[in-house]
């Protein structure tokens, strides 16, 4: 028996031919898988959508600058932050800043005040006081200096002290010393006077270094005759003087004379009528010391000779 023939077919349009025959040819992509199968397309888009609705919706809440003032006031708070972060930084080194220029305005202003205090009349000498004096009268001294009353202790002129100093020659030295708020005082040293000389004018007071302090018709008592034929410039003369300086108390109040031709023949007469052979001016604290011991040991002693200040010679 024959099998009977197939039924035929419905019959496609060309196109769908032609698609479908194209479908087949070309490899799938996923594009096109996408057109192909819009089941597949539809499952897959609400997915992403899902995907990226957290995203829309944080962009959706943020604040976004709608204008130039709100620009403004965001770069405003960012500075103000950035500074308020800046002084938490540098507060310690700030504090020590202000701690170092404040105390050297402190110092400068004390020491300004000072100095502008020290030369105002808020510190003017009102009182002179003079210290030292023995032979001369400090109330004379005192007079001679009034000038320097009214004159601040700063500004007071040594050259003045000093011109005004010079009428009185028993002063060796002198030093100024200023008493806040209103001393002065004047510290002087006087000359020590070591015998005096004769002339036509009288018997002439000088000290060591052949100042003459004073003048009189007579002899001072307790001064010795100095006779020195070369004059008090001359190097017999300092040697007497220093001679005389170095003499122990006792010895010097009974010192009555002294002579000498060289600065190596120094001869010194007592008032007991004891010569004294002392010859040059070294070693005369030694040689003082020698004499004493010796004339303890010789009281009836006519000459005692230390020319030697080991050995003394008593005669």
């Amino acid at each position: 028996m024959r099998r009977p023939a197939p039924l035929p077919s419905t019959p496609e349009s060309s196109g769908e031919k032609g698609a479908a025959t194209q479908a087949t040819r070309r490899p799938s992509r996923p594009g096109a898988a996408a057109e192909e199968r819009p089941g597949a397309a539809a499952e897959e888009r609400p997915a992403v959508a899902e995907e990226r609705a957290p995203a829309e919706e944080a962009t959706v809440d943020a604040p976004q600058p709608t204008s130039t003032r709100d620009v403004w006031r965001a770069a405003r708070a960012r500075r103000k932050a950035l500074r308020a972060e800046i002084r938490r930084f540098t507060q310690h080194s700030r504090r020590r800043r202000i701690i170092w220029w404040s105390s050297l305005a402190a110092v400068v202003v004390v020491i300004g005040g000072s100095i502008a205090a020290a030369y105002s009349p808020l510190f003017a000498v009102e009182k002179i006081t003079v210290v030292g004096a023995t032979s001369l009268d400090p109330s004379a001294v005192e007079a001679a200096l009034s000038d320097q009353l009214g004159t601040p202790l700063a500004l007071v002129d040594s050259s003045e002290v000093k011109a005004a100093l010079l009428a009185f020659p028993l002063i060796e030295t002198y030093a100024l010393e200023a008493r806040p708020p209103h001393d002065l005082t004047v510290r002087i040293v006087e000359r020590t006077p070591v015998g005096v000389i004769r002339s036509n004018a009288g018997f002439t007071l000088v000290d060591a270094a052949g100042v003459a302090l004073s003048t009189t018709p007579d002899q001072p008592a307790g001064q010795p005759l100095i006779e020195i034929d070369s004059g008090v410039d001359s190097a017999a003369f300092r040697s007497a003087g220093l001679v005389v300086r170095s003499l122990p108390a006792d010895v010097r109040s009974q010192l009555a004379g002294v002579a000498a031709t060289t600065q190596d023949d120094v001869t010194l007469t007592l008032s007991s009528g004891l010569t004294v052979v002392w010859g040059s001016a070294e070693d005369s604290g030694l040689k003082a010391l020698t004499l004493s011991a010796a004339m303890g040991a010789h009281p009836g002693a006519r000459s005692i000779d230390v020319t030697s200040p080991e050995v003394a010679v008593v005669g």
